[in-house]
């Protein structure tokens, strides 16, 4: 049985702290390789860890995430490596969540992909290109395994886009932070702050106690800090593939950069 998200939340909180949300591709640089990354993770401090589905056609994902993805895909992963990564790191205790396109979980069959992800220990689904309203076969394979579905808000989204974006939610909200694709980059999104208070808002009438993640563009522990002043949980994702990225044929120095980057991002949360 899974740990839910918001378990993981509720205790940052009591701790007077973000959530640190990390996040890898399966199958990168291998499959072990990449299971040996994320516990490596989550034991420098990572509360949440979301595992990507490498996918031919990731239209959200910047090059460093795509470089990442096509390196799985062509050494071969499929969906039953993503799970068996699922296992091994929902094996630790810490929330392990799915990212994922829509069209690989409809391939696989929906219910099917519930059942199994279910089955390894998965908390839920982020999938940011499906929307609450073109989801009643998802939202009902999770309600029926109490999977958290984790839908994504976006700067340009309406007051009323959020509201059914969040009531639609179990977990967290992910509110991404910039306009464009994923990547770390120098300075976070000034648009963030103001997306997290209309979610904040929603959250309030739509589902309390919600928390709010931001994703897209942290690399660092300042960045971390800054994003932790008004968000419930920080979420990584280039930064970490690109500390493997760095070390392609050493992944004992790229799990040593993992060590680096997590306990800075850690430090930052906490701030």
């Amino acid at each position: 049985m899974s740990t839910s998200v918001s378990v993981a939340f509720e205790k940052a909180r009591a701790d007077g702290r973000a959530a640190l949300v990390g996040y890898l591709p399966a199958g990168f640089p291998t499959v072990d390789g990449g299971i040996a990354a994320l516990r490596t993770m989550v034991e420098s401090g990572c509360d949440v860890i979301e595992i990507g589905l490498p996918y031919s056609d990731p239209v959200m994902d910047g090059p460093t995430i795509q470089a990442a993805a096509q390196q799985a895909l062509e050494a071969g992963v499929r969906t039953t490596d993503v799970l068996r990564t699922v296992e091994a790191v929902a094996a630790t205790g810490v929330p392990t969540l799915v990212m994922t396109y829509w069209n690989p979980v409809e391939r696989y069959g929906v219910e099917r992909f519930a059942q199994h992800l279910y089955d390894a220990g998965g908390a839920g689904l982020i999938t940011p290109d499906l929307t609450p309203d073109f989801a009643p076969e998802w939202i009902a394979a999770a309600d029926a395994r109490d999977l958290d579905k984790v839908f994504l808000v976006a700067p340009s989204s309406t007051d009323e886009r959020i509201a059914m974006t969040t009531a639609a939610c179990r977990g967290f909200v992910y509110a991404t932070a910039v306009m464009g694709v994923t990547g770390a980059r120098d300075a976070t999104s000034d648009l963030a702050g103001p997306l997290v208070e209309r979610t904040k808002r929603a959250v309030a009438a739509t589902a309390p106690g919600l928390p709010v993640g931001v994703g897209l563009g942290v690399s660092n522990g300042v960045q971390a800090a800054e994003v932790a002043s008004y968000a419930d949980g920080v979420i990584v994702g280039s930064a970490f593939v690109r500390a493997l990225l760095d070390h392609p044929d050493d992944l004992d120095a790229g799990r040593r950069a993992l060590v680096k980057l997590t306990e800075d991002l850690a430090r930052g949360v906490r701030s």
